[in-house]
């Protein structure tokens, strides 16, 4: 057995859980000794980056977790930061959690290791631990240093991908590999042509979502702009739709059920909500094996990994668009729905606080 293979833990019993959830009487259980976690944030709670994050806390409150939250506006600003420990610190005093969760590596985790009062428990999601392109090489190395150095103080380490559980130095006794959960009710499957007229696309086109957020290089928007010139010579015209943050949240399931097939090209990765959201709408897939996508992909038909190659890449769009098929996505996400992963979570809340009692 490989060492990645020996530290990760059970797979969470999705159908106990769903049922749990389900049934109501585990959370008025849980309620009754509800475990206090301070979660620790980058950015303002508006980012389209962590909208997700949002998301999740929801479903963490409703298995009973009472959770404060403190965002950090800036990450660079040695002022700011003064302040925010000494925030986070009063934070520590008043509210007593049991656990400090730092939702990110990089500056965030190492301001949270500055406190003390209760176990940290630290999610690495991509960039905080993969070199980032968008940053100097020294601020994208301290960076890498700073995650580094957090992971020796957590209790607990969740990567959210297998192959970030690689990038560490240290500490792989106490990480745990958990996808971040996706939003089942929100991404849904619903009618292309439904979608279509909500967004008032034509019902014949042939469209590829991308999704670039703020960071269309890294993303590798280059990539699919030239994969799709040469899909074009075997289908025809194609819409490239790229998602730039710019448009309403609330609005993607709508764009994924739209679109024939989400093209993914990013350059490093965790585990992208994106990706999990597409097959929660049975919307095809291609992307370069990058992150864990190739794991998600995993017995998804149709969608395709390929590699970082234009024609390649537009290969695979041109018969995913040919067919027009919608795939079998949805099914191999079920065991990652918010509800699941919240309740993952909880066990890890719960294993910190039994291994602080230990060592007290």
């Amino acid at each position: 057995m490989s060492q990645s293979e020996s530290i990760v833990p059970q797979t969470l019993d999705v159908t106990s859980a769903s049922d749990a959830v389900g049934a109501g009487a585990p959370m008025h259980a849980q309620r009754e000794s509800a475990i206090r976690v301070l979660a620790v944030i980058p950015g303002t709670g508006r980012d389209a980056s962590f909208m997700f994050l949002g998301r999740q806390l929801q479903s963490l409150r409703r298995v009973g977790v009472e959770i404060r939250e403190i965002y950090l506006h800036s990450r660079t600003s040695p002022l700011y930061l003064f302040r925010m420990r000494k925030l986070l610190a009063k934070e520590v005093s008043d509210f007593r959690p049991h656990v400090i969760h730092s939702q990110y590596g990089t500056v965030t985790s190492l301001l949270c290791c500055t406190v003390g009062g209760a176990p940290l428990v630290i999610t690495f999601r991509g960039s905080d631990l993969n070199r980032h392109i968008s940053v100097t090489w020294l601020r994208g190395q301290l960076s890498i240093l700073f995650s580094q150095v957090s992971a020796l103080r957590a209790r607990q380490i969740i990567c959210v991908s297998r192959q970030l559980l690689n990038r560490l130095w240290w500490g792989r006794h106490k990480i745990v590999v958990l996808p971040t959960g996706v939003n089942l009710d929100l991404f849904s499957p619903m009618s292309v042509a439904e979608a279509r007229a909500a967004l008032d696309w034509d019902p014949a086109e042939r469209i590829v979502l991308f999704c670039s957020g703020a960071e269309p290089t890294a993303k590798g928007l280059d990539l699919v702009k030239a994969a799709v010139r040469y899909a074009e010579r075997d289908v025809g015209s194609i819409r490239l739709c790229v998602l730039d943050g710019s448009f309403p949240s609330d609005s993607v399931p709508l764009y994924l059920n739209a679109a024939d097939c989400l093209a993914f090209a990013s350059l490093h990765e965790g585990s992208p909500n994106i990706v999990k959201e597409a097959l929660s709408c049975n919307l095809p897939i291609v992307s370069v094996d990058v992150g864990d996508v190739r794991e998600r992909l995993e017995g998804v038909s149709p969608s395709q990994i390929v590699q970082r190659d234009p024609r390649e890449f537009g290969v695979a769009l041109a018969e995913i668009l040919q067919g027009r098929k919608r795939s079998n996505g949805r099914e191999r996400v079920l065991e990652f729905s918010e509800d699941a992963t919240a309740f993952r979570l909880l066990s890890l809340y719960r294993g910190a606080l039994r291994h602080d009692h230990t060592e007290s």
